[in-house]
C-alpha cells in the first residue's frame, strides 16, 4: 500500500503548513453554530495532525478523528488526547451516527483506490445516513487550474529544521494532480532525505454537488470559510440533510 505523509512529512506538515487548518477553523465553528449544532459529535475526515480537532474540542464537541497516516495521528494523538483517533482510509472507514462531518483540507481529492469515483459515492451516501436529521457535512475540494496547462510547477519552503521541495503538475485528460513532494528533516546533525508522490483527483463542483444532490442534501457552495478566503481553484461545500418532515 502507498505511503502517505510519513514520519518526516507528517512533522513538516504539522509545523509549517497549519495555516489552512488554522485559518479554516474559526469559519467552521460559525458554520456549526449557524446550522444550529452547538454540541454532539463531529467526525473529523482527514484529521491530519489534529488541529482543527483540537479546536473543535475546546469548542465544547465530541470529535473522532481518521487519517491515513499513522504518523499523522500519532501527533494528534499528544495534541488531543481526550479525543478518539482512528487510522484508516477516510473513503472506507466506518461512521458513527454524528451531529456533523468535517474534511478540511482537500482530503476528498486523494486517490487512495482506482475506483476513487465510485467510492466518493459510497462515502456520500454513508455519511448521509450518519448524519443526525438536521446535521451537516463541511468539505473542500480542489479543482482543474492549480498549475498551467502543460507546466510543471516546482517550489521550495524551509523552517528551522526541514525543507520540502514540491513538484506539481496537472494531467487534464485523466483530471489528475501530480505532486511529487522531497523532504530533508533535521535529524542530530544530519538531514534526512524522503520522498512521496501523493496522486489528486481534480474534480468538477457542477458534477459533486449534482451527486450530493441527488443522496437528498441541500448544497451550498462557497469560496471561504468565514473570512478565510480559500486559496485559487478551491471550492467548499456546506451540505445539510434535511431535517425530518413531522
Amino acid at each position: 500500500m502507498t505511503a502517505w505523509y510519513n514520519a518526516d512529512l507528517a512533522y513538516i506538515h504539522d509545523v509549517g503548513f497549519r495555516d489552512y487548518a488554522l485559518k479554516s477553523a474559526p469559519g467552521v465553528l460559525e458554520i456549526l453554530t449557524a446550522r444550529q449544532i452547538p454540541t454532539g459529535l463531529i467526525v473529523d475526515l482527514g484529521c491530519g495532525s489534529g488541529l482543527l480537532t483540537e479546536l473543535l474540542e475546546r469548542d465544547g464537541y465530541r470529535v473522532l478523528g481518521i487519517d491515513i497516516s499513522p504518523a499523522m495521528i500519532s501527533i494528534a494523538q499528544e495534541r488531543v488526547p481526550t479525543a478518539e483517533f482512528r487510522i484508516e482510509s477516510l473513503f472506507t472507514a466506518e461512521i458513527p451516527a454524528c451531529a456533523a462531518v468535517v474534511s478540511i483540507g482537500e482530503c476528498l481529492n486523494y486517490v487512495f483506490d482506482d475506483n476513487c469515483d465510485l467510492v466518493l459515492n459510497d462515502l456520500f451516501q454513508r455519511i448521509y445516513r450518519a448524519l443526525i436529521p438536521g446535521g451537516i457535512f463541511i468539505f473542500d475540494i480542489v479543482t482543474p487550474g492549480q498549475v498551467p496547462a502543460g507546466e510543471v510547477v516546482k517550489n521550495f519552503t524551509e523552517g528551522q529544521d526541514w525543507i520540502v521541495l514540491v513538484e506539481k503538475q496537472e494531467d487534464l485528460t485523466r483530471q489528475i494532480l501530480t505532486r511529487r513532494i522531497i523532504t530533508f528533516r533535521q535529524i542530530g546533525e544530519l538531514y534526512r532525505r524522503s520522498e512521496e508522490v501523493h496522486l489528486q483527483r481534480l474534480f468538477d463542483v457542477e458534477s459533486i454537488a449534482k451527486k450530493l444532490e441527488q443522496i437528498g442534501f441541500r448544497v451550498e457552495i462557497l469560496d471561504r470559510y468565514g473570512q478565510f478566503r480559500l486559496p485559487p481553484a478551491r471550492v467548499a461545500f456546506i451540505v445539510q440533510k434535511p431535517y425530518a418532515k413531522i
